[in-house]
């Protein structure tokens, strides 16, 4: 399986977009300094234009001007690269320039205004300006390297400063990247130096707000898995001590059966030994029945449509035969019951209802099947003539292994397990389970309500 890490792929894509906006923003700016540069050099270079046409006019009218006069530039190493200028009258005579121009042709055909203009190979920002007689014309010429040179200089400021923002802005995201995934580390520590025991909840404590969802996940799974195995460690111990009593009346059966004096004495041991064997029998079954029906053993009942009233009608022939021997009457009442359910559990659970009331109503007495609507709700009840449950007692009987004390048991002794059994089944059904009381105003009646279909 091909992992990935998370910390460079924060990383990687924190730096990235770290990147590309420091790469934009500083476009923007480069770019936006170059035209509020380029602004500023071609407005200097209309006021000098403007400067040096009225000095040449005012020049001219007080002496008048009949040959060029070449203006030297002092103090520049290179006036070729510098500010170039000629003053021509309407005739296109020069009259005015300076020396760097005297061997420079300025086109005389230059578009009033501002304007570009190639000199020696190189491009160069012509300025042409008339006087209002339009007597002189001025051409003044700016070499590009200026601004080149200074738009040059500010793009190396600008990249300088932006790699030392990229380095000390990669230092704070490794270092916040870094801060967090130690606080995820160390949770992992925690949970990894635990042994199988050990299923207290993980400390919230300094774990970001981000984290806690998870923390709060794992803190829940922990206390499912410690209700799950307090479940099973109580579930062993009561199975191992429920099943002593049978292993241990088979065990002594055995021994009794080998000590027998006589044919009649063996045959009334073998017969106690097969009650032993078939108590046992029936506690194993339960609990595995238990075990299926537990909701951390992963099984989900596939519940399906159905009818109530079919289930109990192909198995009222098997409860009037296992309700002879203990000589009680049963009936069966049937009505239309659709809801969602899961045929082979739903028989569990009416075979242990059935069977409790069996076992615990005294001959003779009456137990009766029924299901129908109520309030739009499906329902099955087993309602029974026998000794009932006090209403203190009614969520304890739901409990494993649990038997009351004092109660006419009838022929069989029960486990302890058919009522627990019972809620289980009606648990995955999304049903609930209503205790009440029974026939003729005394017994037990064990009501099944299913949701809405």
């Amino acid at each position: 399986m091909k992992t990935w890490s998370l910390r460079r792929t924060l990383l990687a894509v924190l730096l990235g977009l770290t990147l590309a906006l420091w790469v934009g923003s500083a476009a923007i700016v480069y770019l936006e300094a170059r035209r509020e540069s380029q602004e500023l050099f071609d407005q200097s270079l209309i006021e000098t234009g403007h400067l040096l046409l009225s000095l040449v006019a005012k020049d001219a009218r007080e002496h008048g001007l009949t040959g060029p006069i070449d203006v030297p530039l002092r103090g520049h190493p290179n006036p070729h690269q510098y500010l170039l200028f000629k003053v021509r009258d309407a005739q296109q005579r020069v009259l005015y320039r300076n020396d760097a121009a005297s061997d420079i042709a300025l086109s005389r055909s230059a578009p009033d205004g501002l304007s570009w203009t190639s000199i020696a190979g190189q491009r160069w920002r012509l300025f042409s300006l008339w006087d209002a007689q339009r007597s002189l014309q001025l051409l003044v010429a700016e070499p590009t390297s200026h601004r080149d040179d200074i738009s040059r200089g500010f793009f190396y400021r600008i990249a300088l400063f932006g790699l030392l923002l990229v380095a000390l802005a990669t230092i704070a995201i490794w270092w916040s990247i870094h801060r967090v995934f130690r606080v995820l580390q160390a949770c992992a520590d925690e949970v990894s130096a635990r042994t199988p025991d050990e299923l207290a909840d993980v400390r919230l404590a300094g774990a970001p707000a981000e984290l806690h969802p998870l923390l709060l996940e794992i803190n829940r799974l922990f206390g499912r898995v410690r209700q799950s195995r307090d479940n099973e460690q109580r579930f062993t111990a009561d199975a191992a001590h429920e099943l002593r009593t049978p292993l241990a009346a088979i065990k002594t059966n055995l021994q009794v059966l080998q000590r027998a004096r006589s044919e009649a004495e063996r045959e009334e041991f073998i017969a106690a030994l097969g009650a032993s064997v078939e108590r046992a029998t029936r506690l194993v079954n339960q609990l595995l029945a238990l075990a299926q029906l537990d909701p951390h053993s992963g099984a989900a009942a596939d519940l399906r449509a159905g009818d109530l009233a079919r289930l109990l009608a192909g198995q009222a022939s098997q409860w009037q035969a296992l309700a002879a021997p203990y000589r009680l009457s049963l009936s069966v009442v049937m009505a239309p019951a659709p809801c969602l359910l899961h045929a082979d559990s739903l028989q569990m659970l009416l075979r242990n209802l059935v069977e409790n009331a069996l076992r615990y109503t005294p001959a003779p007495g009456l137990v009766v099947i029924s299901c129908g609507v109520e309030a739009g709700r499906s329902y099955l009840r087993v309602a029974d003539t026998g000794p009932g449950i006090a209403e203190q007692l009614h969520e304890r009987v739901f409990e494993r292994f649990v038997r009351l004390v004092g109660v006419d048991c009838g022929q069989l002794p029960g486990s302890g397990l058919g009522l627990s059994i019972v809620r289980s089944i009606a648990e995955r059904h999304d049903a609930h389970i209503i205790l009440g009381t029974g026939l003729q105003g005394r017994g037990l009646a064990v009501e099944v309500v299913f949701p809405a279909a």
